[in-house]
């Protein structure tokens, strides 16, 4: 049991614990400190110095960075402290852009909040021009440098709880910012669109990519039939927008509000849900009982599926082929519902309202297209139908329900959890348990899946057979147990994975804000919303049937299912940070060459293979026709991995035990070999 001890706090006892730092020993008491750069799931940083206090006997310290101890004796407000804390405002605040009545953050932003609070009325310093290019690279987020705080969440979060680190701090003084590695573009780097760094960024800094304006075009388009899917956790965060608790499901008056915008039908993308764990569990099942590639990795999520791709990618055979539900939607809506509303397909307009920016990216992926037309043509977040709902006039809260639109609004409670970690795994164990059993399954609730905690797993006894499972979320702890498994420390036959904190009930879309707290009530919400829905096995989704029936061939994973709703991955381990030119050709068409260099290691092998290649080219009179880049990636190479791509192709990745190979030991490796057919082949096309 841990140690009570006391301080006091402008003049009251609090007792602490095993509170990190005196800031947290305040709030306790009920005193909210301002602050831009704490933030309690990340580590401490101290940037910001708005948090200090007075320390009897010690002076003015940040409350963030300083640990408690028996009989402090604390002032949170004085007039210097109050006085300095209005310094530091308004010197952000000069160094700003302040349009803030046009920002996406108005209203619901850190620095107007403490500006406020501290009564800073103006800014007695000269402004500085602040005109920094807006990135716009990404479908999925917004980067405006000209509202950086420089607090730092973005790139702790981005690095602790995603182990990415596609943002980080970059030069020194005044000209300090957050930019990605060698200031590329946003869209151009290792980012896989999670949105966690806009989901604790303080101001508008990063912001998901704003979609409205695209779906307002298409609802004043009276040719066109709009329609739109409401994914699971937007009914149990959408609330807070408006001033509900957390976790109060309003799906039913979200439907009300979207068809007094104008949208035709409103649908549910629980349905399409439903349909996942028919082909992902009828997959496990199959891989499970003959022998298949184990384990198998949910593929639901799309930043962890980007993930994959670019730091995995010898993992994409365990990852199940079917699309994530948003996909499933489009490819079955465009399908089938232009033949049920009486309207041409091109004249349908399918929209999506997720709380994860990382939907963005996926719809617009040409994989997901049919004639260069996307099946899901605009996706917006939670945040964004909140500020439509607004736009109108509209109390969410004064709203009478309305129920989904049929047949793809109809759902069942496993569909509805899929909206938290643990849910698409606890969905498929109901299909699976069942099937294997051969018989109907009794007790639905699989609850070693739930919670909180960053990885759970379990050893499942069921007709006979041990199925180990395990659900993780958080980026950074997927690696951890990817690397577990790789060294044998564990094993598993079905992993779930979702890339965002809680599962996609803290999604990048959804209402800022958001604590260990607020997604409990938001997990709590989902289960109770399984708790009244009829039925609760995917598999008793009649309706769900009934579409296989007359659409997809039948039965999950016939011929027409892995057309309409299964997918292939692409191998991107080739992303790179920065090039530098190493050849350059003079023909009007040239092949493409990239080659890793690790800025990291001396002697780098792939510079002794860039050197081949470059030799290579010569020797054989192509220097014309090719242009050889070396590459540069903030990932680290420990192993000596190096990546070439020639053209669009990706040449099989090898390794170099040691920068002293000689060159006749690396011609006489596999992937140089590899090299050469593909440069000739490229060539060749051209």
């Amino acid at each position: 049991m841990a140690t009570v001890n006391k301080l006091t706090v402008n003049g009251q006892e609090v007792e602490f614990t095993n509170e990190r730092n005196l800031l947290e020993v305040i709030r306790k008491a009920g005193i909210e400190i301002p602050t831009f750069c704490y933030h309690s799931e990340l580590s401490i940083y101290g940037a910001c110095r708005l948090c200090l206090v007075a320390v009897e006997g010690k002076g003015i310290m940040a409350a963030c960075s300083t640990a408690p101890a028996p009989g402090m004796v604390i002032l949170t407000e004085t007039r210097e402290i109050r006085a300095m804390r209005k310094i530091s405002v308004e010197l952000l605040l000069a160094n700003h852009d302040t349009e803030c009545p046009t920002c996406v953050r108005s209203n619901d932003c850190t620095l107007q909040r403490i500006a406020r609070q501290l009564g800073v009325e103006k800014i007695r310093y000269k402004r500085r021009e602040v005109n920094a290019p807006i990135d716009n690279s990404s479908p999925s987020l917004q980067r405006d440098p000209n509202k950086c705080v420089l607090c730092g969440d973005c790139v702790r979060v981005c690095s602790e709880i995603q182990g990415i680190g596609a943002i980080d701090f970059a030069n020194r003084g005044s000209n300090a910012k957050v930019a990605p590695a060698f200031d590329s573009a946003l869209g151009a780097v290792e980012c896989v669109n999670c949105g966690q760094c806009a989901a604790v960024c303080p101001t508008g800094a990063i912001i998901p990519r704003q979609d409205r304006n695209r779906v307002w075009e298409m609802l004043y388009d009276k040719s066109k039939t709009v329609v739109v899917q409401i994914a699971p956790a937007v009914r149990v965060g959408l609330g807070e927008y408006f001033g509900a608790e957390p976790g109060q499901n309003v799906a039913g008056k979200l439907v009300t509000a979207l068809k007094l915008m104008g949208f035709k039908h409103v649908y549910d993308t629980s349905f399409s849900a439903d349909m996942t764990i028919f082909e992902e569990a009828t997959e496990f099942i199959d891989r499970f009982s003959n022998g298949g590639k184990l384990p198998l990795f949910t593929s639901c999520c799309p930043a962890w599926v980007k993930y994959a791709e670019i730091y995995f990618p010898e993992l994409l055979p365990n990852l199940s082929s079917c699309r994530s539900p948003q996909a499933m939607f489009g490819s079955i809506a465009k399908t089938v519902l232009p033949e049920q509303l009486g309207c041409r397909r091109e004249d349908m307009y399918v929209v999506s309202i997720m709380p994860c920016t990382a939907k963005k990216f996926e719809a617009q992926l040409p994989k997901y297209a049919v004639d260069g037309v996307p099946e899901v043509d605009a996706v917006i977040t939670t945040t964004e139908v909140g500020r439509m709902i607004q736009s109108l006039g509209i109390n969410l809260n004064d709203l009478e329900p309305s129920a989904f639109d049929m047949p793809m609004g109809f759902a069942t409670g496993a569909g509805v959890i899929f909206g938290t970690s643990g849910g698409v795994m606890e969905a498929a164990l109901r299909f699976a348990a069942e099937k294997l059993q051969g018989k109907p399954l009794e007790n639905v609730d699989f609850k070693m899946v739930r919670g909180m905690d960053k990885l759970k797993d379990a050893t499942l006894n069921i007709a006979g057979r041990e199925i180990r499972i395990a659900v993780v979320h958080g980026l950074a702890a997927t690696k951890k147990l990817i690397n577990a498994m790789r060294s044998g420390e564990v094993k598993y036959d079905f992993v779930e994975v979702m890339a965002c904190p809680g599962g996609c009930i803290s999604g990048g879309g959804q209402p800022n804000g958001v604590t260990d707290e607020i997604r409990r009530k938001r997990q709590q919400g989902l289960y109770a919303a399984d708790k009244t829905h009829q039925v609760q096995k995917s598999q008793e989704n009649y309706l769900v049937e009934r579409c296989y029936e007359e659409h997809i061939g039948g039965h999950p994973g016939s011929h027409e299912a892995h057309t309409l709703l299964h997918t292939v991955y692409q191998n991107r381990s080739q992303l790179f940070d920065a090039k530098i030119p190493v050849m350059r050709g003079t023909a009007a068409k040239r092949l493409p060459i990239t080659v890793t260099i690790c800025a990291k290691q001396q002697n780098c092998p792939g510079q002794l293979l860039l050197g081949m290649i470059c030799q290579y080219v010569k020797d054989n009179q192509l220097a014309d026709r090719v242009d050889v880049d070396a590459a540069f990636s903030s990932r680290p190479e420990s192993d000596g991995t190096i990546c070439v791509t020639v053209g669009d192709q990706v040449v099989e990745r090898t390794k170099f035990t040691n920068a002293a190979n000689t060159l006749e030991q690396l011609e006489n490796q596999a992937a140089f070999d590899a090299v050469k057919k593909s440069i000739n082949s490229g060539v060749a096309e051209l």
